[in-house]
């Protein structure tokens, strides 16, 4: 039991810190898994619209259980509130806000990216899956793209690697990497290490990463 409540409480710790790339005014979309939890955690004062591909643009936080509402679920099917002034239509419109551009922001769950930016994020070979979904989609049509996930798996092997070898969501396309560990900027010259979480050291995320890290000149130690 004490393990689950350690994942939960650094899942948390992941989505509190992922909270704070968002500014305010922005138009965010939260992918499946961890970073649904984000919305629980946005900043009071904080003028945040959030977009769900399914067709719902003004998500609020997860329901309170007399909250629930079966007919209104995000991309994943997963029960949500919606804010003042929400609106609901097709997913052929949503996905045209996504390809247009209008998304500021996207947080999204990874399984692995490389050192170019790629992210692998939606299929491993053997498993049974139901599709990409609008993954493909929002990491070319969101201005910014933020991958938030565990710096190792679950055989503590890197997921931050030098080249991908599950299936490919997109090439180049991520800005920057939340983990339990760390926060890493994807540059045009490779990753470079911005942020250390409370408890680990820079030589500790260097040897847990596969590709190559760059410290950065303003490295932080930070307490999320």
């Amino acid at each position: 039991m004490a393990k689950q409540v350690d994942k939960a409480a650094i899942r948390e710790r992941i989505a509190r810190r992922a909270e704070r790339e968002i500014v305010s005014g922005s138009y965010v979309n939260l992918g499946i898994g961890m970073p649904t939890m984000v919305a629980n955690y946005i900043q009071d004062g904080k003028q945040v619209v959030l977009q769900s591909e399914n067709g719902l643009l003004g998500i609020g936080k997860y329901p309170l259980k007399e909250e629930v509402d079966p007919d209104l679920i995000n991309a994943g099917k997963e029960t949500v509130t919606a804010q003042k002034g929400a609106s609901f239509f097709s997913n052929a419109e949503s996905f045209a806000m996504i390809r247009g551009e209008h998304l500021d922001l996207a947080i999204l769950g990874g399984m692995e990216v490389s050192e170019k930016g790629d992210l692998a994020n939606w299929m491993i070979p053997g498993k049974m899956i139901k599709g990409m979904g609008g993954a493909m989609d929002i990491v070319h049509g969101a201005k910014k793209i933020v991958i938030i996930m565990d710096h190792v798996n679950k055989q503590g092997e890197p997921k931050i690697l030098k080249q991908c070898s599950l299936p490919l969501t997109g090439k180049n396309v991520v800005d920057r990497i939340i983990t339990d560990r760390a926060v890493i900027d994807v540059k045009e010259d490779g990753l470079e290490l911005v942020e250390v979480a409370e408890g680990w050291t820079a030589d500790q995320i260097i040897d847990s990463t596969e590709a190559e890290l760059k410290i950065s000149e303003n490295l932080q130690t930070d307490t999320y």
